[in-house]
C-alpha cells in the first residue's frame, strides 16, 4: 500500500464503482474487501465497509461512508492516453451512466470526475512557440472528449 491513498466517498457503492474502475485500465485490481463488523452509519454487519483497490499502479480505497457526499470537479482522476484508440474506449467507457462535461473531462456514473487527457498534450501546451500552444488550448477548450488529430491539426497551424 502507497503511504498516501486517496479514498473516495461512496453511498453503498463502494465495491461496485471499485470493480467498474479496476476493469477500466491495466496493472489495476481489487485488493482487499472490509466488511462492517457491527451496524455502523455505512451499512449493516457484514456489508461492504471498505474496498481497497489499485489503479494503474495507484492505490485507492472506496468507502461506504452512508451520507451520500457528492463529488466535484475540485478532484479529479487524470489518465494519460498513449492514442486516440484508448482516449476513445476510456471515453466509452466512463460516459455509460455518466456525463461528458468539456476540455476532456467526464464525470462517470458514480459521480467522480475524470480527465481522459492524449500524452501529446503536455507537449503541444508546453511548446516554446507559443503561437502554437495557443492554438491548441483554444482549439481544446472548444471540444468535449478531446481529438488528437484536431488538436494536431491546430499545433501545425492547419486547423
Amino acid at each position: 500500500m502507497s503511504k498516501i491513498t486517496p479514498c473516495l466517498w461512496f453511498n453503498g457503492q463502494a465495491e461496485e464503482a471499485a470493480r467498474f474502475y479496476v476493469s477500466l485500465l491495466p496493472d489495476s485490481r481489487i485488493d482487499y474487501v472490509q466488511r462492517n463488523v457491527i451496524d455502523s452509519p455505512g451499512g449493516k454487519e457484514g456489508s461492504v465497509l471498505l474496498v481497497g483497490f489499485t489503479l494503474a499502479g495507484q492505490t485507492y480505497q472506496a468507502l461506504n461512508g452512508g451520507s451520500n457526499f457528492e463529488f466535484t470537479h475540485a478532484i479529479s482522476l487524470s489518465i494519460d492516453c498513449k492514442d486516440q484508440a484508448e482516449v476513445d474506449r476510456l471515453w466509452d467507457r466512463l460516459s455509460d451512466g455518466g456525463e461528458p462535461v468539456a476540455c476532456g473531462w467526464i464525470k462517470d456514473r458514480y459521480g467522480l470526475s475524470w480527465q481522459i487527457v492524449p500524452s501529446v498534450m503536455l507537449k503541444f501546451l508546453a511548446d516554446p512557440d507559443r503561437e502554437k500552444a495557443a492554438r491548441v488550448m483554444k482549439t481544446m477548450m472548444d471540444m468535449v472528449k478531446l481529438d488528437i488529430a484536431a488538436l494536431q491539426a491546430a499545433y501545425d497551424g492547419h486547423a
